[in-house]
């Protein structure tokens, strides 16, 4: 099984030109340089090609689950949809973020759902129904009431590559500021000033008594499933300290310049949501990811809810830096570096042929094919 892609804008680690790559057996074999087109191969004429995206920390499947408020969508076909959505832009290694850490004794508060849900996503990939490569992410809620539990369901089988320590209580890391809270909270479930109050008292005393035990339960879990950990909304110095003894090697979405900063000094990766660079700032009123990446504290960058956005993003950042394969890392080698997918992310010989097409046309670019491990899925 050999493919040629030719006359190619080859993305590659350190640089952009045009060439061709030469896929055997599901692995990069050849890169040569040059616009020529040998018989049989594909004529890329002159489009990027790259290696294919990894995101690292996606609610999508959410979206495809509870399409509507109130709507549970039979799981199986909306894992296929969510599955199909990431091929269509690009993206060729996931990393499904399921929360786990619930809230059982309240009418409104967030049930279990992690494991089921990661049985289902791990059915479909042993069944060959997926057409990207899915692992699982799992967002550890602090101020939760079962997290320690829900942790525990999970083992080494279950392709677990992330773990992330989120804490929401109120007055902490996202929600520093009750009034944006305040906002979030009475906009999406329509309460009263009381019922907020007394929502802040209750999760802020929850979240203070078990915020320790929690915390070590899930570092103890990152290392159980030789999962990378990351830490989550951190907007303190002191905070990001903390993430470090605990060896997170991401920080996810930091609040504020200072703790981005104190994570490159950590030596900690900073990943910053792609809608908020694409839109120019944050919607929750935290630092602008534009602002970090002019500062030079901007590693890796997440679609978080908009898939789409990922290479949109990337290309942003390689036109604001005017580097085109610093632009792309961020969506590619770096996320596989924090990982520790050795095998992707970059195009050299000997990597998987995770690849694909993009053409573009003013600010904004089109994938016109995607490939994994040499396959065409896209």
């Amino acid at each position: 099984m050999t493919t040629i892609f030719a006359n190619a804008t080859l993305v590659l680690p350190d640089r952009v030109e045009r060439g061709s790559l030469t896929v055997e057996n599901g692995l990069i074999a050849r890169i040569d340089s040059g616009a020529g087109v040998p018989a049989g191969a594909l004529d890329c004429e002159g489009d990027l090609l790259m290696p294919g995206l990894i995101e690292l920390h996606t609610d999508n499947l959410e979206r495809h689950i509870q399409p509507r408020p109130g709507v549970d969508w039979p799981h199986g076909p909306a894992i296929i949809a969510h599955d199909a959505e990431l091929a269509g832009v690009g993206i060729t290694t996931v990393f499904d973020a399921l929360r786990v850490g619930s809230l059982v004794s309240r009418d409104r508060g967030a049930r279990e759902y992690a494991r089921g849900m990661a049985d289902e996503i791990l059915a479909a990939r042993k069944a060959g129904m997926l057409r990207v490569n899915h692992l699982i992410h799992l967002r550890a809620e602090v101020c939760s009431e079962t997290l320690i539990d829900e942790l525990a369901k999970f083992g080494p089988e279950d392709a677990v590559g992330i773990v992330s320590l989120m804490d929401h209580t109120p007055g902490q890391r996202q929600f520093a500021d009750l009034a944006q809270l305040r906002r979030y909270l009475r906009g999406k479930y329509g309460l009263t000033e009381d019922e907020f109050l007394a929502h802040v008292d209750v999760q802020t005393a929850l979240g203070n008594r078990v915020r320790g035990a929690h915390e070590e339960a899930t570092v103890a879990t990152a290392r159980l499933l030789n999962a990378t950990l990351a830490s989550h909304d951190d907007t303190t110095v002191e905070q990001v300290v903390a993430s470090a003894r605990h060896g997170a090697a991401i920080a996810e979405f930091p609040t504020t310049q200072a703790a981005a900063k104190a994570c490159a000094a950590q030596g900690i990766a900073v990943m910053m949501g792609a809608p908020n660079l694409i839109r120019g700032g944050s919607h929750s009123g935290n630092v602008a990811a534009q602002d970090l990446a002019v500062a030079g504290f901007l590693d890796v960058v997440s679609s978080d809810y908009v898939p789409s956005a990922l290479l949109s993003s990337a290309l942003m950042l390689g036109d604001l830096w005017g580097d085109m394969a610093r632009g792309i890392a961020t969506v590619t080698s770096r996320p596989a570096q924090a990982t520790g997918l050795s095998d992707r992310g970059r195009l050299a010989a000997g990597m998987r042929a995770d690849l694909i097409r993009v053409h573009r046309f003013g600010t904004a670019a089109a994938v016109r094919g995607t490939w994994v491990n040499g396959a065409r899925v896209a």
